[in-house]
């Protein structure tokens, strides 16, 4: 990988482990709530904003010595909590991408966290959703660790929230080959559901001392903690019992590759779950195998896909529609507040697209290396609410050039605006800096892209079919309902009818409802660019 980069983030939703504002819970059981601020002194003038350079690392608690990741002393010196608010206003003035909504209100009058929190617009997309849900903070040192981690505490197996508060519906998603998951006794596989963790009633209990063992449990913090599980797998009469210990686990980013033979010729599957610098090596092995195979179409699976490294997704648009579409066009390109129309205002380096890249980025192929493509004129997407950022960006980008994006499943969650996050006095923030925008300038998918024929509040409606996520067959299945709709959208280009999801007790069946929410670091649901 190239020694020099920068790490610029797409607004996530807050995960376990994130604090702040935004939507938090969203990964997890349970949900906690937000304090009010009180008066803390001292006068602010409205409308003048001294450099935000002038109040930077004034903290009320400094931190001393040397930062243990990173090696670096710690800038901080002696502040107040109305430094620190200060900083965060005149910060959030000239950075902020819609910083004129932002009210100014006395910073002299709330504790930091929850400054900060009001520091955002509250103007509301067309569907009714918040502008800005994705507004959060972090804590320094938990950030900066996970963000140089290539791997994370876990089962290896990806739980899918359904309902997330009593009566609730965990099931397994996906897992990763060779983890704790996959191995025995687990075993896990698709579609498997948790009933209980450590004895404690997953769909019911509801007190806080059980949420905190199930949030550990499904979630464990660190690699070898022991938990013990019973589950119901799909076709299975009665539930089993096994244990598992938590380790540290790699993702395998592109699994299931291969061909499904139909009358129209051969389409290519694959699933895509990660933008991780490894996806590289793993992309380019795929396009290899398929580039062969003289494929018709490819259906690349997207759902659970929450993002990762911007350049990624540009060697995977460019390896699906090839040099035609794409040469000398843009993929995507940043965009900032009106102070700043060309130059990029944390590096202060002129504002340049990101392109179709051709050849490999060095992330874990060598750079320069010819990319392989399959010089597609369409290709098809299955999508869900996890499908995010940079694998957002595949669409919009693929569009942005006149590349057919068929969309078969559900709305996509609606990331196109993006952060560099800040670390102040030990605390790391993420507030909206740019939107992206693809080469015919459009970036505008607030609430995310919706298959046309989606039913009820929808985004950018693009071809394709409305389809609920389908947990009782394996991906890549050809009778996996959303695979299963793509096949016969590709072969006479109708939609099966709406489907629904079994009704969760107390919830009436909806076509294609949430998809539920997957437990995720924010390092794997955010757009990172490399400078």
């Amino acid at each position: 990988m190239r020694a020099e980069f920068r790490w610029i983030l797409l607004a996530s939703l807050v995960t376990v482990g994130g604090c702040g504002g935004g939507d938090g819970g969203t990964g997890s059981i349970g949900s906690g709530g937000s304090g009010s601020g009180g008066t803390i002194g001292g006068s602010w003038t409205a409308g003048v904003f001294p450099p935000a350079s002038s109040f930077q690392n004034q903290c009320a608690n400094p931190r001393t010595g040397t930062d243990p990741v990173t090696g670096r002393r710690y800038p901080d010196v002696q502040g107040s909590t109305l430094t620190e608010n200060n900083y965060l206003r005149s910060w959030t003035n000239e950075l902020y991408l819609w910083y004129r909504e932002v009210p100014d209100l006395n910073p002299a009058s709330y504790s930091t966290p929850n400054y900060f929190n009001v520091l955002k617009t509250t103007a509301t997309t067309p569907s009714g959703n918040l502008k800005d849900r994705f507004h959060f903070t972090y804590p320094t040192d938990q950030w900066v660790a996970l963000s140089q981690s290539g791997v994370e505490a876990g089962y290896g197996a990806q739980f899918l929230l359904i309902a997330s508060r009593p009566p609730r519906l965990v099931r397994v998603a996906y897992t990763e080959p060779g983890s704790p998951a996959a191995a025995s006794p687990a075993n896990l596989a698709r579609g498997a559901t948790v009933l209980t963790v450590d004895g404690v009633d997953v769909v019911n209990a509801a007190d806080s001392a059980s949420v905190a063992a199930l949030n550990e449990g499904l979630f464990p913090s660190q690699a070898g903690a022991s938990h013990t599980f019973s589950v119901l797998d799909v076709g299975a009469s009665e539930p089993r019992t096994f244990t598992m210990v938590s380790a540290n686990v790699t993702s395998t980013p592109v699994q299931n590759v291969g061909t499904i033979g139909t009358a129209a010729g051969k389409v290519a599957y694959m699933l895509f779950n990660d933008h991780l610098a490894t996806s590289e090596q793993a992309l380019v092995n795929a396009f290899r195998q398929l580039q062969g195979t003289n494929v018709a179409d490819l259906v690349l699976d997207i759902r659970y896909n929450g993002g990762g490294y911007l350049d990624i997704a540009s060697e995977a648009a460019y390896m699906i529609a090839g040099a035609g579409p794409t040469a000398g066009r843009t993929f995507e390109k940043t965009t900032f507040n009106d102070k700043h129309p060309s130059r990029d205002p944390v590096t202060g380096q002129t504002i340049v697209p990101v392109p179709f890249y051709t050849t490999s980025q060095g992330f874990s192929v060598p750079d320069g290396q010819a990319l392989p493509t399959l010089n597609l004129p369409r290709v098809v997407v299955l999508t869900g609410s996890n499908t995010c950022s940079a694998s957002e960006s595949i669409i919009n980008g693929l569009r942005g050039v006149g590349v057919q994006v068929v969309q078969i499943g559900s709305t996509t969650c609606g990331k196109p605006y993006g952060y560099y996050p800040q670390d102040n006095c030990g605390t790391t923030y993420f507030s909206i800096q740019f939107q992206g925008v693809n080469d015919q300038g459009f970036g505008d998918y607030p609430d995310g892209f919706s298959p046309a024929n989606a039913t009820g509040p929808a985004g950018v409606l693009t071809p394709g079919c409305a389809v609920a996520d389908d947990l009782d067959h394996a991906l890549g299945d050809p009778q996996e309902s959303r695979l299963a709709a793509a096949l016969g959208y590709l072969a006479n280009g109708t939609c099966p009818a709406a489907s629904a999801v079994p009704s969760i007790a107390g919830e009436a069946q909806a076509p294609v409802p949430g998809d539920g929410s997957l437990h995720r670091s924010p390092w794997r649901e955010n757009r990172i660019l490399r400078r």
